[in-house]
């Protein structure tokens, strides 16, 4: 299974009176969206199921990708690194699948995968970290496929 964790790009400060869900992406973090919404579209298999906190912030995000996703409340900000991969049925899933999420979540659920402690391991605004595992029976075929960073993205 392949196992695709993106964080939001940046977003607005939270305003008086609105919730963090109500946040918004920033000029900036809709560039930073876009240029990687556009390196993970071309290296997504067409199959890749897209699930999306129900953030605006998290959706805006997943917009910029292009293809059609789920929106679910299990991922959204506060959430276990266990429900990420509950959610994304990790690692029994035949598909692909990419989560748009939040910190510290995300960078829990990387150091998770790759040392079996959920670490505060931290993940950059808009950067995706693509882990795969070739047999979902044996935790040591888990392997870190790629990290990319949208400053990184060509243009």
């Amino acid at each position: 299974m392949d196992l695709i964790l993106w964080r939001h790009a940046e977003a607005e400060d939270p305003g008086p009176n609105q919730s963090d869900l109500e946040r918004a992406l920033t000029g900036k973090g809709q560039k930073q969206a876009r240029r990687m919404g556009q390196w993970l579209d071309a290296q997504l298999p067409d199959s890749c199921k897209v699930l999306v906190s129900p953030a605006i912030r998290t959706l805006q995000t997943a917009e910029a990708l292009g293809r059609r996703y789920r929106i679910h409340n299990d991922l959204a900000p506060g959430a276990d690194p266990a429900d990420i991969l509950k959610a994304a049925n990790w690692p029994a899933n035949k598909d692909t699948v990419l989560i748009v999420g939040h910190q510290p979540t995300l960078g829990q659920v990387a150091a998770l995968l790759m040392t079996g402690e959920a670490l505060d391991w931290d993940m950059r605004k808009a950067s995706a970290w693509w882990f795969c595992q070739r047999d979902a029976g044996r935790a040591e075929s888990i392997y870190l496929k790629a990290v990319m960073s949208a400053d990184l993205v060509i243009k």
